[in-house]
């Protein structure tokens, strides 16, 4: 297939995991890749991979905590590519805590990086999908939808990104612009690996939000997102597609 041919697309996280599976499925298709992460060294490492195996992708550090970074990283994308056609929003952080132990700073961080950080690049990057008449699509989370248990903070900013999604819908819908989200469930990915529950916690609750079926990798998620980036999916705005094994079926 080939998608993307001709279409510049922003991906946030394309360091690892579902960001970088997206990229590499957006390359494959023919697109420009404009990866974007915090993590320079595994940026590096995706764009480098995307263009030995042939597709076109630049790197651009940026932190979505910061809204200066995000502005600058947005001016550098359309100075070196000149459009933008499809914005995926993939970058989030999770951490887990007992919620009358939960910390206000970290409360603050997740809802900055996941939650604003996802308003301010779609923002800046709205002029130009509005010229593009082109896709945005947003990463919400089953935490979102049922409830995760030592996960306010995290299923609060993912909550906070389904309706912001859906207000993107139906503001911009007569103007072109396509809005839609993408729900995983478990992924393993390295945020997953690394994910640690707090002390003292019910493996009981844990086992409610667990897939009927094994885990499966980000490229699951990553064929998702790329077709709601594409114009395959030019009819569906406001929509969801959840990604979880039937777990909340």
């Amino acid at each position: 297939m080939s998608r993307f041919e001709g279409k510049v697309v922003v991906i946030t996280g394309a360091a690892s995991g579902i960001g970088k599976a997206t990229a590499e499925i957006v390359a494959g298709e023919g697109g420009t890749v404009a990866c974007v992460d915090i993590n320079a060294d595994g940026l590096g490492a995706t764009v480098s991979a995307l263009t030995e195996a042939g597709g076109a992708a630049t790197a651009h550090a940026c932190d979505l905590g910061d809204p200066a970074s995000i502005e600058a990283c947005v001016s550098g994308i359309v100075a070196a590519h000149g459009r933008i056609d499809a914005l995926c929003n993939v970058a989030g952080i999770l951490r887990a805590d007992h919620t009358h132990e939960l910390a206000l700073e970290d409360w603050n961080t997740i809802l900055t990086v996941n939650l604003t950080g996802t308003f301010l690049i779609t923002k800046a990057c709205l002029p130009h999908l509005l010229e593009a008449k082109g896709n945005v699509v947003n990463t919400s989370s089953t935490a979102a939808m049922g409830g995760h248990p030592w996960m306010a903070a995290y299923a609060a900013s993912k909550g906070g990104i389904a309706s912001f999604t859906k207000v993107l819908a139906c503001e911009y819908v007569k103007q072109g612009l396509n809005a839609n989200m993408v729900v995983p469930g478990g992924i393993v990915t390295p945020m997953h690996g690394q994910f640690r529950m707090p002390k003292d916690c019910d493996p009981n609750l844990i086992r409610r939000i667990m897939p009927h079926v094994p885990y499966v990798g980000p490229e699951h998620v990553g064929r998702a997102i790329a077709f709601l980036a594409s114009s395959d999916a030019g009819y569906m705005n406001g929509s969801e597609i959840r990604l979880d094994g039937g777990m909340m079926s």
